[in-house]
């Protein structure tokens, strides 16, 4: 299985930053699993895994301390922009986020982002209708029971 050059690019702050450490898991035409280490040290957060739905504009990740114990699902809402020939994709976090504890309490943040964004022209229509419909479908699917169908591609690949 041949690994693609991954990025995550961020519209605030601004940045696109190359996950050259990210560890490929599974690859098909819809779906990216991968496992890594923080790109910087931090005490809440040491390593996790990531499951790129490609056409549903959703990432969701685990978060583990570094002795193994979940912290939390961060899902974000993401577009991604995809080079064939150089086997390259470009993940653009749309800002909003959904965080699922351990306990099942649901957190959805960074909804004031998208207006900050769409205000300063980070985010085109296009991109501010993509993340608030993604958003809406990523809930569905958590309040009608579906997650763990979103997890089991970690479950089966970590």
């Amino acid at each position: 299985m041949k690994n693609p050059i991954l990025y995550r690019r961020r519209l605030i702050p601004e940045e696109c930053v190359l996950l050259k450490d990210d560890r490929l898991l599974y690859r098909d035409d819809k779906l990216i699993v991968t496992a890594w280490n923080t790109l910087k040290p931090r005490k809440d957060i040491h390593h996790g895994c990531s499951c790129y739905y490609l056409d549903e504009n959703i990432k969701v990740s685990r978060f583990y301390r570094e002795d193994g114990v979940l912290l939390y699902w961060y899902c974000d809402i993401v577009e991604y922009d995809y080079d064939e020939k150089a086997d390259t994709y470009v993940i653009t976090d749309l800002l909003a986020d959904v965080i699922i504890y351990p306990d099942g309490f649901v957190k959805v943040v960074d909804i004031d982002e998208l207006a900050t964004a769409k205000e300063a022209g980070l985010l085109s229509d296009e991109g501010l209708k993509t993340a608030l419909l993604s958003l809406n479908k990523l809930l569905q699917i958590i309040y009608d029971g579906g997650f763990e169908k979103l997890q089991e591609p970690l479950e089966k690949y970590i």
